[in-house]
């Protein structure tokens, strides 16, 4: 078993600022170090155009580019290279798992994925420059791999195939877009259907007022929405997508079809217990669940815990958006790999 954290990190203030203090955080960190080891390996399939990804920005969250500005000259890296990280747009998702449970005022939601691609950073930002204060687990820094906005808004995805990418964002910035500018689910399935995406995706929408979650089906190509209280990595409407192989897909989506309405800790549990049939282990193939995260948006409140087995660490948002900061600045957890997690130590590229 191996210990692992990710770091909490608030901040109240400009975009610029904020991009600006996180570029200061990494700085010399294991994740930036391991980056920069990945790409001597891993070479990159696709192309960043400055001046597209600038306009496209400007044009639909233009206090993001600020972040990026900030960011840069933190890091003293070029524009092209802050983007190849951190800018969401053309970038290539490797296969991933991913299950998501709504129920009666909650979302819970395990993250799979690969150690090697992990944060490991909890975020709750409120902008003073334009845009919805939100909180959540990032990836690739800037993006968001699930999260719940100051509106009550709550987004999670689930990766669906890798097939036929077309240009456009990716799926974490896609949950960033979401949580910072829409207010509503209405809101943000009319973003979904007016963005281009990089890859195919299902995002899950719920919101305070919401009965039943909203799950918007996304590929290049077309999107379509549908109401369920489930999803795992098929889609129910856009089937053409789907991957051949989808046994693990369905086993998921069965062990969580029908306990929609169990109240929010016994969903938790059934995410997150190693036992219950939804967890995975698969981190080798890109699928071992590294997160296990919850939220309540009449209250407020979000749940997370690292690995299997744990118990939530609690945040009150509400407080938070109050100006109560939160007394903690680490989540800790335990998962069984020996796979290095980029957040916290040198990783191997070349195994």
């Amino acid at each position: 078993m191996k210990r692992i954290f990710a770091d909490v990190i608030q901040f109240r203030g400009s975009h610029y600022d904020f991009g600006y203090v996180q570029g200061n955080l990494l700085k010399d960190s294991f994740l930036v170090k391991n980056r920069e080891q990945q790409w001597k390996v891993r070479k990159p399939l696709f192309r960043i155009d400055i001046d597209e990804t600038k306009q496209v920005y400007e044009r639909l969250a233009p206090y993001i580019w600020e972040e990026f500005l900030g960011l840069q000259d933190a890091l003293g890296w070029s524009m092209e290279k802050v983007l190849t990280e951190f800018g969401g747009y053309r970038v290539n998702i490797n296969p991933s798992g991913c299950s998501i449970l709504v129920g009666k005022n909650y979302m819970i939601r395990n993250y799979d994925y690969h150690p090697k691609t992990y944060d490991g950073r909890f975020v709750a930002f409120q902008p003073t420059d334009g845009g919805n204060a939100s909180l959540g687990l990032t990836q690739k820094i800037t993006g968001r791999s699930d999260g719940m906005n100051e509106k009550g808004l709550v987004m999670g995805y689930t990766f669906m195939n890798r097939r036929r990418p077309g240009k456009g964002f990716v799926c974490h910035m896609i949950g960033r877009l979401i949580l910072e500018l829409c207010a509503n689910v209405d809101e943000a399935v009319t973003l979904l259907k007016e963005i281009p995406h990089r890859g195919s995706f299902s995002y899950v929408l719920f919101d305070a007022k919401s009965e039943v979650s909203s799950i918007v089906e996304t590929s290049p190509r077309r999107v379509e929405i549908r109401k369920g209280n489930t999803c795992t990595n098929h889609f129910k409407i856009l089937t053409e997508e789907n991957r051949k192989i989808l046994d693990d897909s369905n086993k998921r989506l069965q062990a969580i079809e029908g306990k929609e309405n169990v109240i929010g800790y016994e969903a938790f549990r059934l995410l997150n217990d190693t036992s219950g049939g939804v967890f995975s282990k698969l981190y080798g193939s890109w699928a071992g669940t590294i997160h296990t995260s919850a939220y309540f948006p009449k209250q407020l409140e979000a749940w997370c815990a690292l690995g299997g087995d744990q118990e939530p660490t609690i945040f009150n948002f509400s407080e938070w958006l109050n100006g109560t900061d939160f007394p903690l600045t680490r989540i800790e957890g335990e998962v069984d790999t020996d796979i290095p997690f980029v957040n916290m130590e040198k990783a191997d590229w070349f195994k």
